[in-house]
């Protein structure tokens, strides 16, 4: 979990725990308009050579990489795709077929500082401290796809790693650079004291590649918690303050990674792949598909989680309700790309049984991403960016370890050491 960027929220900024200033009552702050994430439409696979673009490389080329970050990256004027690299060849073969015409690559030993500005890791849970660490330690800076460790003494190596190469490491949950996020930021300094803040992702079915590595304990570190559960507490920070939790009390279930069912078809809609991915569907998993969690900052605030892949609902659906001494407000969304999704957000705010709702921006799905590339190259030229990202990764996998103790009992049998006794 990072550091938020510069703006990332409005004018909000970080308010839990004290006294903000109320507006009269039926009159609420308005979310102030967000600015069009950049893009340049040329549609070529390296882009900006000459102008002072970000030389990006990525380092990953499984769903998020092909999907998330390189059409993106490829789309912002700002940054040019410079290398991609995974180990698998049908990987590589694939984003040369989609256009991609920068260097692909075998292994990140084969990145240069003077060649890349910044790689953005994109590899399976369990190697990114370590594919990160190595390219921090060698002089590159590096943005992490959350969880960005899954330990803290996987966080001690990455500060060592940044400490070493003299690069930044970067992260952060795409989700805070939403605009109904953002304008949830703007609506909360009408709360007053901020006492309890309630965050659910529900998905309708959404287990990732279940039966592949996002299921398996080994290299995922865990289930919904971890994917999930990640975005939430990263979304939270700005509300509650950077305050550490004191207490942290959890409980798991895997009724969907058990029986099969619920898997995230959509995300492999048109693959050729798709058969490989319903054979490692049936081979199951033993994460947990859903955590629900309660927790208290060193402050007195509280925060109640919910994090799950499938459930019985027909939509998914997000909600983060921030509840104060002078008013609640509540925004119902959707994140991520499901297409099992609601139609637009609500944002509201009621005091003294009065609700009002709030308009918010309506943008395109996965908006929120190329938003987080336009602050990008801004975080890479500050000096005041090293370090922070770990310092926030440190409090997340911290009160996630809690969250995985506290649901693991003694009682349980056969349980796993990361999931529940799953």
């Amino acid at each position: 979990m990072s550091a938020p960027p510069a703006g990332a929220v409005g004018s909000a900024g970080a308010v839990g725990a004290r006294r903000v200033p109320v507006q009269s009552r039926g009159t609420v702050p308005q979310p102030q308009p967000q600015p069009q994430p950049s893009r340049s439409g040329s549609g070529s696979g390296a882009r900006g050579a000459g102008t002072g673009a970000v030389r990006v490389a990525v380092v990953g080329l499984g769903w998020a990489g092909r999907s998330i970050w390189l059409p993106r990256l490829r789309d912002h004027p700002r940054f040019t795709v410079a290398a991609a690299v995974d180990l698998d060849v049908d990987a590589r073969a694939a984003v040369a077929a989609d256009g991609v015409d920068a260097p692909l690559l075998a292994s990140p030993d084969l990145l240069r500082p003077d060649e890349i500005d910044l790689a953005v890791v994109a590899v399976p849970n369990h190697l990114h401290s370590a594919v990160g660490g190595q390219l921090l330690a060698a002089g590159l800076p590096v943005f992490l796809e959350k969880p960005v460790c899954l330990s803290g003494a996987q966080a001690d190596e990455l500060a060592r790693a940044e400490r070493a190469g003299g690069a930044a490491l970067l992260a952060g949950s795409a989700a805070r650079c939403r605009a109904d996020v953002r304008a949830l930021y703007t609506l909360a300094r009408a709360c007053g004291t901020i006492r309890h803040v309630e965050l659910a992702w529900v998905r309708a079915r959404g287990v990732p590649d279940a039966g592949g590595w996002f299921t398996d304990t080994a290299r995922a570190g865990g289930g919904a918690l971890l994917d999930l559960g990640w975005h939430l507490l990263d979304t939270v920070a700005p509300l509650v303050g950077t305050a550490a939790f004191t207490q942290v009390v959890g409980t798991v279930s895997a009724d969907f990674v058990r029986s099969g069912v619920g898997g995230a078809s959509w995300r492999h809609a048109g693959d050729p792949d798709s058969g490989r991915h319903e054979a490692a569907r049936r081979r199951r998993g033993d994460v947990e598909d859903t955590a629900r969690g309660f927790l208290v900052t060193e402050t007195g605030v509280s925060v109640s989680l919910r994090a799950s892949w499938a459930s019985h609902e027909a939509l998914d659906s997000t909600v983060i309700r921030v509840e104060g001494s002078a008013g609640t407000a509540t925004l119902s969304c959707t994140f991520g790309f499901s297409p099992n999704r609601r139609d637009g957000s609500v944002l509201t705010y009621k005091r003294d049984g009065d609700t009002v709702r709030v308009p918010v921006p309506t943008e395109p799905v996965g908006a929120e991403y190329a938003r987080q590339l336009d602050e990008l190259p801004g975080l890479l030229a500050d000096p005041g960016t090293r370090g922070r990202a770990v310092a926030e990764a440190r409090r997340a996998v911290d009160a996630v370890e809690r969250f995985y103790r506290s649901a693991r009992s003694p009682a349980v049998v056969g349980g796993g050491p990361r999931s529940g006794g799953i």
